[in-house]
C-alpha cells in the first residue's frame, strides 16, 4: 500500500519507537513537566515518583509503621525480710496466734505480689478466720499460704495473723518446728526470707 514502509527497507524521515523507548520518553516528559511545575508553584509542590518499582501501585496508600511496644516494667530493687515473732504461750488444748511479720528493707517498693507461707509445728492446727482473708490452709492444715499485693514501701511491713490450736497431748515446754517464709518475684536477697518460731506450752493456771 502506498505510503507504508516496506519490511526490510530503511525508513527515511520517521522514527519507530518501541514500547520500552516510548515509556522512557513518557517518563522523561513527566519529569520535565513536573520540574517546570515545581519551579512555578514553589517549594510546596511535590513531584510524584516518575518510575515506581515494578509491581507497585504509586497511588497505593502507604501504611505507617506500627508503634514500638512499650518496655515491660522492670523488677524493683526491694528486699523482703521475715522478722521472728514467737506466739504467746498457750496451754495444751488452748489457742494462740501466729504473727507472720514481713518487712521491706528497700530501697524500692515492691513491684510484684509476694506470698507468705506459715508452717506449723506438730500438734498445732490452724483455726479460721485468717488475716488477710485470702489465706488458706493446705497439706492437711500443716501449712497456711497468704498473698499480699505489690506496692509495699521501704521500711513498711505486712502481717498475716493465723489463730492456732494446740492439741491436748502436746508436752509442756518449747514446741518448735514452726517457721515463716516469704517469696517475691523481685526480691533481690533471699537469705533473710525465712525465720523459725516456737510456742511455749505452759501448764494451765490453777484456781
Amino acid at each position: 500500500m502506498a505510503g507504508e514502509p516496506v519490511v526490510g527497507e530503511p525508513v527515511v524521515g520517521r522514527t519507530v519507537v518501541g514500547p520500552s523507548a516510548g515509556r522512557s520518553l513518557a517518563v522523561r516528559s513527566l519529569t520535565v513537566g513536573c520540574a517546570l511545575a515545581a519551579l512555578a508553584a514553589g517549594p510546596a509542590w511535590a513531584c510524584p515518583d516518575a518510575d515506581p518499582a515494578p509491581g507497585t501501585d504509586p497511588a497505593a496508600e502507604v501504611t505507617a509503621p506500627a508503634a514500638p511496644a512499650a518496655p515491660a516494667p522492670s523488677a524493683s530493687d526491694s528486699d523482703l525480710e521475715v522478722i521472728r515473732i514467737d506466739p504467746d504461750p498457750a496451754v495444751p488444748g488452748g489457742t494462740t496466734t501466729v504473727h507472720a511479720f514481713v518487712t521491706n528493707t528497700g530501697p524500692d517498693r515492691t513491684a510484684s505480689p509476694f506470698t507468705v507461707v506459715i508452717t506449723l509445728p506438730e500438734g498445732v492446727t490452724p483455726e479460721k478466720p485468717y488475716f488477710p482473708e485470702n489465706c488458706y490452709d493446705f497439706q492437711n492444715g500443716h501449712r497456711v499460704r497468704c498473698t499480699f499485693p505489690a506496692g509495699l514501701g521501704r521500711y513498711r511491713s505486712a502481717t498475716a495473723l493465723i489463730p492456732v490450736r494446740l492439741a491436748p497431748t502436746v508436752p509442756l515446754g518449747e514446741l518448735s518446728g514452726g517457721y515463716v517464709a516469704v517469696r517475691g518475684d523481685d526480691d533481690r536477697n533471699e537469705t533473710d526470707n525465712r525465720q523459725p518460731f516456737s510456742i511455749q506450752v505452759v501448764e494451765a493456771a490453777r484456781h
